[in-house]
């Protein structure tokens, strides 16, 4: 893919759901809104999602006033078989790992 090419991959290594968890580790927060248009999906596909990470156990939900908090299940493990030994906290570490500026580390 060039620079002058807008169009998307046809495909990618993360699923909606993984980016949707990630969305949500940067940042506890952030409105459904913001996650669809941040990845690139419907907001109604972000609610399907979000039901699915809170029912498989990966997030927690929170009411705080108006808006939904959410906490993350980092010990939760991968669901697919060949990665069912690992924790989610992986996935979660390497990518906010990556947000940190140059030279920064928790």
């Amino acid at each position: 893919m060039t620079k002058s090419d807008n169009r998307l991959p046809a495909w990618t290594f993360l699923t909606h759901h993984a980016r949707v968890l990630l969305e949500i580790a940067r940042d506890p927060r952030v409105r459904l809104r913001d996650i669809a248009a941040s990845i690139g999906i419907t907001e109604r596909a972000v609610q399907g999602i979000v039901t699915d990470l809170h029912q498989a156990g990966y997030i927690t939900r929170d009411r705080v006033g108006r808006r939904n908090e959410y906490s993350l299940n980092l010990d939760q493990h991968f669901r697919y078989p060949t990665e069912a030994n690992l924790p989610v906290r992986l996935l979660i570490d390497m990518f906010t790992q990556h947000d940190l500026p140059q030279g920064e580390s928790e």
